[in-house]
């Protein structure tokens, strides 16, 4: 008995140790598009999920002291995207890189569609699609091209082709506009 009254005393004392106090700030926006087809309307439902943790500290930490000021630390935080589709498949994107791009003067709008992501020119004329692959790149697919791509550290998507009358690799630049 004793025994079982000092393992439940120590399970106390140690769970008390390892809480740790934070400050949550969770902040969901829901963007619902609708799609007008030869089937009928399609919805997309596009969930952006912010969250902000930031550990609680105090600067003096003296016991005589009942109300301490709080020190300033550090906020992580994290955003997610959820999209679901018109069929209720859902997936989650963890960076958003809808925006506008320019290449060569002409502006093109990447946006989010249910397997990926969509390019489509200011002119609605050129039209393409990205496809997310496991080693963290895209499949970028057009009519007449298909090129690996992916987003370098300033928000920039790269196209990489190959040419295999050349034997060699030519890229494009795609800059984003902010």
């Amino acid at each position: 008995m004793k025994s079982i009254f000092m393992s439940l005393a120590l399970l106390f004392a140690t769970s008390t140790i390892i809480a740790q106090n934070k400050n949550v700030k969770d902040e969901t926006k829901t963007t619902v598009t609708t799609v007008k087809t030869s089937d009928g309307e399609k919805k997309f439902v596009k969930k952006e999920n912010t969250r902000e943790v930031q550990n609680i500290e105090l600067k003096d930490q003296e016991t005589k002291n009942i109300n301490m000021d709080m020190k300033d630390s550090e906020v992580m935080v994290e955003k997610t995207t959820t999209v679901t589709n018109p069929d209720g498949s859902t997936r989650t994107v963890h960076i958003d890189r809808s925006s506008y791009y320019t290449l060569d003067g002409k502006k093109y709008q990447v946006s989010l569609d249910s397997k990926g992501y969509r390019i489509v020119s200011d002119d609605k004329k050129n039209e393409a699609f990205l496809r997310k692959t496991t080693t963290n790149s895209f499949i970028y697919r057009s009519k007449n091209k298909t090129a690996i791509g992916y987003f370098d550290t300033d928000g920039n998507l790269i196209l990489e082709t190959y040419d295999p009358k050349s034997d060699t690799i030519t890229y494009e630049k795609y800059t984003v506009n902010r």
